[in-house]
């Protein structure tokens, strides 16, 4: 699904520079603030805003007749505002074989040894959720931060949304390469592979704090959504949320549009951002790709759990798919046995990252 596609079937997103060299998707008429500077930005901005959210990152809603990006454009260095950008999973993605079309029923491989690492290593995934697949019920990581099912058909229309299971088949790579790892998750995506910075900062944030609250430490995010900007820069709530992990290596998918334009938030330096290759190791031509690519690893044709709708209720299964949302949990995979070997998170964020970024350059 493309940029103007969704504008269409989203009446609240704003499809910005169609085309252009700044096109991505906004919240209509909506800011975003720290709380910090809240009382700065509701006093400087008062004649716009029609009222204001202000829970974690403040959302200012702003009048029918007010221009959120300019506004954005105009104070941003001031009051540190950003528009409310919107990330996807599959915007503007080419059509390839098993790529931005609906997942292929394969036969489910053997399922992941049971380890028991020595050190503990907890992956946290922010994606659609993770469902009961017979993969996952008998670990111990399973539905220990409570269940985060999978919504396969939002509309009850009898079809199935275009990203449903998207969240069980990351956590299946993931399981598939790193076994003996904690997976947590939390949704973000909706089942049509939709969200935004607000969705994303707030979750970066009760993640943390629920973490800490556990006595447990993240050791590796994995995001496999992002946006474009109208900046081509990083939204500050993003920023700010990510400088809040310490000792955390962050995994980000570098993007399905085939192009070198930023995508965000992999684009951050402080970020390891994924392409995606092809079974011969070459580039899919997909992918996102240009400097601010670190590493790439598989990401066509991809093989992992999976969930599908049935007669009965849900089947559980396995299908191929491809994007370099598949090819982000299998570095964050490698990251957190190069953690479980003994080494610090710089030192298994710099075993991965040189590893293919010619490739994808």
């Amino acid at each position: 699904m493309h940029t103007h596609e969704i504008a269409e079937r989203h009446p609240a997103f704003q499809h910005h520079d169609p085309g252009g060299p700044a096109e991505c998707l906004v919240h209509r008429g909506q800011l975003l603030v720290p709380l910090g500077g809240l009382d700065a930005a509701v006093d400087e901005l008062a004649r716009w805003i029609d009222r204001v959210d202000s829970a974690d990152h403040a959302t200012l809603r702003l009048r029918p007749t007010a221009d959120a990006i300019r506004i954005a454009e105009d104070y941003a260095d001031r009051l540190k505002v950003s528009a409310n950008h919107v990330h996807t999973v599959m915007v503007g993605a080419p059509i390839l074989h098993g790529t931005g079309a609906k997942p292929e029923p394969v036969e489910l491989p053997p399922e992941p040894p049971a380890e028991d690492w020595a050190k503990p290593v907890t992956v946290l995934i922010l994606d659609t959720g993770v469902d009961p697949h017979p993969w996952f019920t008998s670990r111990p990581w399973f539905g220990e931060w409570g269940p985060v099912p999978e919504t396969l058909d939002f509309e009850g229309d009898g079809v199935t949304d275009a990203q449903a299971g998207h969240g069980t088949f990351v956590t299946g790579v993931a399981l598939r390469h790193a076994p003996g790892a904690v997976l947590r998750h939390h949704r973000v995506l909706s089942s049509h592979g939709i969200t935004d910075d607000r969705t994303v900062a707030m979750a970066l944030r009760r993640t943390r704090q629920h973490a800490a609250a556990r006595g447990e430490h993240i050791d590796v995010v994995v995001l496999t959504a992002g946006c474009h900007t109208t900046d081509d820069r990083c939204p500050p709530a993003l920023v700010h949320e990510f400088s809040r992990f310490t000792d955390t290596v962050v995994v980000a998918a570098a993007g399905n549009h085939g192009t070198s334009r930023p995508f965000w938030p992999a684009a951050l330096p402080s970020v390891v951002a994924v392409g995606a290759t092809k079974p011969d190791g070459s580039p899919a031509p997909f992918s996102g790709h240009g400097p601010w690519v670190d590493t790439a690893a598989p990401g066509v044709d991809v093989v992992s759990a999976h969930v599908r709708p049935s007669a009965t209720g849900r089947a559980y299964g396995a299908a191929r798919w491809s994007g370099t949302s598949f090819a982000a949990p299998r570095v964050a995979a490698e990251i957190a046995k190069a953690i479980n070997e003994g080494l610090t998170h710089t030192a298994a964020r710099e075993r991965v990252s040189p590893a293919m970024s010619s490739q994808v350059s």
